[in-house]
């Protein structure tokens, strides 16, 4: 891949510009643990450069990051990271945003059928009510700016609850439309699955970094 991570953020607070490509050892291969280094040092860089900043604009371009770069390039750097790691949770952030803001709609309906059965994790995750598309989208930018200009972990633990809400409400949909749409109601429940498995990840991340212990 040839562009390059925030290649238009200010200096100071643009990641270390890693890519795979920059670890090719002399075998011609790619050496992981300078690319798991790599990883770690953008994901520390992207998190310092923005929460020693106090500049809003550093904070808005920080959130719309994939935006401008694409998803694809957040995911080169930290996609292969381990999920309970800060690069992990840098791209489960990234990645559950650009998700929410590619079907808003469609999010926000699996939100809804969620929230009543999943209430503290719907008052963590903190949508407006009611949740709609706009508020969905308004949620995950605040969020995703909250890991920059607030408390990281509770950036995680919002995300993770979200995750959860919405979890639900995919599987309480699956058991709605099982008998009528089976093949729709089998993809609904893996989606729930999956979406568990992430908040789990991003509630030890929180945890570990409360701990100082999130790298």
């Amino acid at each position: 891949m040839n562009d390059r991570p925030v290649s238009n953020a200010p200096r100071p607070h643009k990641p270390v510009p890693f890519s795979p490509a920059d670890f090719e050892n002399h075998a011609g291969g790619i050496d992981p643990a300078r690319v798991s280094e790599a990883a770690h040092l953008a994901a520390r860089a992207l998190v310092r450069g923005g929460r020693e900043s106090n500049d809003p604009e550093i904070t808005k371009r920080l959130v719309k990051l994939a935006d401008k770069q694409g998803l694809e390039a957040i995911a080169e750097m930290w996609a292969a990271s381990p999920a309970r790691s800060l690069p992990g949770a840098l791209w489960r952030l990234y990645a559950l945003r650009a998700a929410t803001l590619h079907d808003p709609e469609g999010i926000s309906v699996f939100f809804r059928a969620g929230q009543q059965k999943a209430q503290v994790a719907n008052a963590v995750a903190g949508v407006a009510e009611p949740p709609g598309a706009e508020e969905i989208t308004a949620m995950a930018n605040a969020i995703l700016s909250g890991a920059f200009d607030g408390d990281f972990d509770i950036a995680l633990d919002r995300s993770a609850a979200f995750c959860r809400v919405v979890a639900l409400g995919q599987a309480t949909l699956a058991v709605e439309r099982g008998v009528a749409h089976p093949e729709h109601a089998t993809a609904l429940t893996k989606k729930a699955r999956q979406l568990v498995r992430t908040a789990e990840d991003l509630e030890s991340a929180a945890k570990s970094w409360r701990k100082g212990e999130l790298d």
